[in-house]
């Protein structure tokens, strides 16, 4: 293979609406994306973050912090019910397509481990290879604002990257993209192309993604959820927010920028779509000739990171 066919990786950002707060009916949907990425050459595909089953919105605008509310138990009874349990096996579907197509897949997904204890959720990002393996679950490290009253803080167990093609992959949910110290770790690996899962809005992605690509000298692919008002069904227990939310509570706003900091593909809004582009991998190495974050004009002899990426658990049992 010639070098400029090794160093090249076209991508995907499925930038889409859950089957709302339903999580076999948003994986059909994902496996379905998934493969009309495949079906575009794609070797890498993204989704937002919480897509599976659905990003919070009712907490906004249904009084969410209200204490013993009625209302706000029976949402948060369903979310449970429909969000993820990995070792369950319920990332079949998805898994399945990724090794049908031979293509890697990112997504955002509401976890439910068992591993603390099976009744907290978690906003996690999920990393599943072309072979169809999970290769690492991120459990967002803070929710943010109003996601408190629903998610729980994760742990640094999934801060790791993957190989796809010629790039090392690696993501953060939402905020997590604002913290440097979680980007610096990502950094540290290698990363040279970044995904950041968001659910959404335009206002979310419009500065911060051509940030991060110049200060990472990578490649950003910003993938956002989109969500319409009829996208929420007159029965699902979350229907109280229909009352109060506006008529695009997220926008989309997906995006890709170079490591150069310009656009590969503007932001895109208001609508599904599949944005595909083709990655260079030698555009990463002409901007690390002045400025490698984890290599030359890094200083472990003044500053280093020290990371922890044990899975967190309330307990250590030692039997006999």
């Amino acid at each position: 293979m010639a070098t400029q066919e090794r160093d090249m990786l076209t991508v995907g950002l499925a930038q889409i609406a859950p089957v709302w707060l339903d999580r076999n009916g948003t994986l059909e949907k994902m496996a379905d994306w998934t493969g009309r990425a495949a079906g575009r050459g794609c070797g890498f595909v993204a989704f937002g973050e919480a897509l599976l089953p659905g990003y919070p919105f009712w907490l906004e605008h249904t009084d969410g912090a209200r204490f013993e509310s009625g209302l706000q138990k029976d949402i948060h009874a369903h979310y449970l019910d429909q969000a993820v349990q990995i070792e369950a096996g319920h990332l079949a579907r998805i898994a399945e397509a990724a090794a049908d197509h031979g293509i890697a897949v990112m997504l955002g997904l509401i976890e439910r481990p068992a591993d603390r204890g099976g009744h907290s959720i978690y906003c996690s990002r999920v990393h599943i290879g072309a072979d169809g393996r999970i290769a690492s679950v991120h459990r967002k490290l803070m929710p943010t604002y109003e996601e408190r009253l629903s998610w729980a803080p994760g742990d640094g167990h999934g801060l790791q990257v993957h190989e796809v093609g010629p790039f090392l992959v690696g993501g953060l949910n939402c905020w997590e993209n604002w913290m440097p110290l979680s980007r610096a770790a990502l950094y540290a690996q290698g990363e040279n192309l970044h995904v950041a899962l968001w659910p959404g809005n335009l206002r979310n992605t419009i500065e911060t993604t051509r940030f991060l690509a110049r200060e990472g000298r990578s490649y950003v692919l910003a993938v956002s959820g989109l969500m319409r008002k009829e996208d929420v069904p007159a029965g699902s227990p979350a229907s109280a927010m229909l009352a109060t939310c506006p008529d695009m509570p997220a926008d989309g706003g997906s995006c890709i920028a170079g490591p150069d900091g310009a656009w590969v593909v503007p932001p895109v809004t208001g609508r599904e779509d599949l944005l595909v582009a083709t990655l260079d991998h030698r555009e990463i190495r002409r901007e690390r000739q002045n400025f490698d974050q984890g290599g030359h004009y890094a200083r472990p002899d003044v500053t280093r990171l020290i990371v922890d990426r044990r899975r967190q658990a309330m307990a250590s049992f030692q039997d006999a």
